[in-house]
């Protein structure tokens, strides 16, 4: 564990791997903090230095008041990986953390060598949709909504033969600050990246479980589609988070894309 101030907050943050490999960096969805990676770090560890964090709002980073922008989370690690002496890095996004990762790969190209875009899309949902979510976290906290997020996040086959898991990944979601879920929440609602994805120059593969409910399959073939040379990929018995439930297959995919762009 360790903790630096970037862009003006605290952000909790792991470095793991080989001190002079390659970075790989790896980013979490809304509620979620970095211990989703957990099964999937340790196929790159002697490969790669490995970037792990929280962002603004999860886990024990800051979590200053709402609302947030995709760019505040896209400055927060730029000010993280600047701390950290890296002047570029593979990007491993999922859902907002992939919506991050593409913000960055259009501001900063230099900086991105290779993007894995799981579960996430250049757009997600609606303004209206997103509006609704945070006035009820706002409301009656993120446990009144929890059971709807994690039908989304997980297959049922998960949910009835991995009880102590999905319980431990429940707890995950409902400890996450309300404020800093709903900020979260926001840059989403605000953020519409279509038009900049076409100027995505990174080699890019975007994956998504065939259970999805957050961002389903046709949503995340429609952003790769938007990627000039984007692979799309499906993950089979997975949803939201493959990399909790189906991590092998996962592993499986990020390591071709690495190598195929010559990050392996």
């Amino acid at each position: 564990m360790a903790f630096t101030r970037a862009n003006g907050i605290v952000l909790h943050y792991q470095v793991q791997g080989r001190a002079d490999g390659p970075t790989l960096v790896f980013l979490n969805s809304l509620g979620s903090d970095m211990r989703i990676w957990q099964e999937v770090v340790p196929a790159f560890a002697d490969r790669f230095r490995i970037v792990l964090y929280d962002k603004r709002g999860h886990g024990l980073s800051d979590a200053p008041p709402a609302p947030y922008t995709i760019d505040d989370h896209a400055d927060d690690l730029l000010a993280l990986l600047d701390h950290l002496g890296v002047r570029s890095a593979s990007l491993i996004g999922l859902s907002v953390g992939g919506m991050i990762a593409q913000r960055l790969a259009v501001r900063t190209p230099e900086r991105v060598e290779a993007l894995v875009l799981c579960d996430t899309a250049a757009k997600i949902g609606t303004p209206e949709m997103w509006s609704e979510r945070i006035g009820a976290v706002e409301r009656a906290g993120i446990g009144s909504i929890a059971d709807r997020i994690l039908d989304r996040w997980f297959t049922p086959a998960f949910r009835e033969t991995r009880d102590e898991d999905f319980t431990g990944w429940k707890n995950m979601l409902v400890r996450t600050p309300a404020h800093g879920y709903a900020g979260t929440c926001a840059s989403i609602r605000d953020a519409d990246l279509t038009a900049d994805a076409g100027r995505i120059t990174a080699p890019t593969l975007c994956v998504v479980g065939d259970q999805d409910g957050s961002t389903p399959p046709d949503l995340v073939r429609t952003t790769a589609d938007l990627i000039p040379g984007a692979r799309f990929e499906i993950i089979r018995d997975a949803g939201h988070i493959p990399c909790i439930e189906q991590p092998a297959a996962l592993i499986d995919l990020v390591e071709r894309h690495l190598r195929e762009a010559g990050r392996g």
